[in-house]
Parts: C-alpha cells; sequence; structure tokens
C-alpha cells in the first residue's frame, strides 16, 4: 500500500525507512547495502573524462551515457536536493571477467530499481536511482538505443538509468571510504588478479 506523501517526514520514520531498504536491498540478493549522506557523493571531472580519453565504446550510444547524461554541474544540483541515500553493491566472482557480466549487471539494475520503488511508494516520490554499467550494455547490446529515436522512448524505463560513472561520480573513492574492497577491472584484467568483481549502485533518498 502507497503511503501519503508528507513534506517533512519525521526524523525517526526516515531512519527507519532508510535501514528497511538497507536490509532489503541484502535481501534481494546484494553483497552489501549502506546509508550515507549525500555530501559523501563524490563527484569529479576527471571520472566524466575517463568515457572520454581513451573513448569508451559506448559513447554516445545511449540515452544514459554521455553526452547525453547530465553534466557534472547538473549531477551536483541533483545530488544537492536529496540529504540520503544507499550504496549497494553486488560482488561478482573472478570468472565473470571472462563470462560477460551480462547476468549480474541485470540482477543488479533490477535489484537497484526495486529499492527506488519501494522508496516511491513510501512517499519518497523523487527517489532516483543510479546503476553499476552502462544501460546499453545491460539491456540493449544487440539493439540501438530507442530513446535516441526521435518519436521513441527507453524500452526499459524502470530499470535503465545513468551510470554512477557516467554522471562523473567517483565509485573508487566512495567505495572505498564506505570501507568495502573494491578492485580496478579493465581489458588485461585475469580472474587470478582480483578476489571479486564489484558492481555498484546508489539510489537517492530524500
Amino acid at each position: 500500500m502507497s503511503r501519503k506523501i508528507m513534506e517533512d517526514v519525521p526524523v525517526e520514520i526516515l531512519k527507519g525507512d532508510l535501514e528497511n531498504y538497507r536490509k532489503k536491498a541484502l535481501a534481494l540478493g546484494a553483497t552489501d547495502a549502506t546509508i550515507i549522506t549525500t555530501d559523501e557523493t563524490i563527484i569529479d571531472e576527471r571520472v566524466r573524462a575517463k568515457c572520454l580519453y581513451p573513448r569508451c565504446e559506448g559513447y554516445g550510444t545511449s540515452a544514459h551515457c554521455p553526452p547525453y547524461a547530465p553534466d557534472l554541474d547538473e549531477t551536483r544540483k541533483i545530488v544537492k536536493g536529496f540529504s540520503y541515500a544507499i550504496l549497494i553493491k553486488i560482488d561478482a566472482p573472478p570468472d565473470t571477467i571472462k563470462k560477460g557480466d551480462g547476468a549480474i549487471a541485470l540482477k543488479h539494475a533490477e535489484l537497484l530499481s526495486q529499492i527506488e520503488a519501494m522508496a516511491f511508494y513510501d512517499g519518497y516520490y523523487l527517489a532516483l536511482g543510479f546503476g553499476g554499467s552502462a544501460c546499453k550494455s545491460t539491456f540493449c547490446s544487440t539493439e540501438a538505443c530507442s530513446a535516441l529515436t526521435k518519436g521513441q522512448s527507453c524500452r526499459f524505463p524502470f530499470q535503465a538509468r545513468i551510470s554512477m560513472h557516467g554522471a562523473g561520480m567517483d565509485v573508487f573513492k566512495m567505495v572505498s571510504r564506505a570501507g568495502w574492497d573494491i578492485y580496478p577491472v579493465g581489458f588485461s584484467t585475469k580472474p587470478a588478479d582480483v578476489p571479486f568483481v564489484s558492481y555498484i549502485g546508489l539510489v537517492l533518498i530524500h
């Protein structure tokens, strides 16, 4: 059942809701989830530059990726409008590097979508998620992004979201500050090089 909208949510209710979302993320399969304040969200121009140097193969192919994603100033304004967020991760076996990340990335996207929806129906109608990987590779890897076609919209409007790194968020630093281990994974990384691969997402709540 939906909860009525409250302009000022009592602190005890808000804290209880945030903890419920954290626990729900774990119940849905997250390896870990933590509540953060939005001043712990780190936005850095250098992160967005990594989309260009070297240019990511997804650049310009999705409405949720640069250059179509909000610029960093807009992202900062969006984040500033919230006070709290849930940082969510799924760790996958290192052999995911060889097999491809489709199933894990999809699971992570759906998990974020469910937490965002849960918050929405609890009255946090502006709740907004940021994904752990590019939506193009997760949902439409073999098709053109329909949202970039005139007169069409996204095929997966309730799951596809801008990735944290596509919005300029420094995921590595945020995760490290949260006390979690995370490792850089690139084209030359071998499964034996890392103990696990991490997918990180964020849901802005209130």
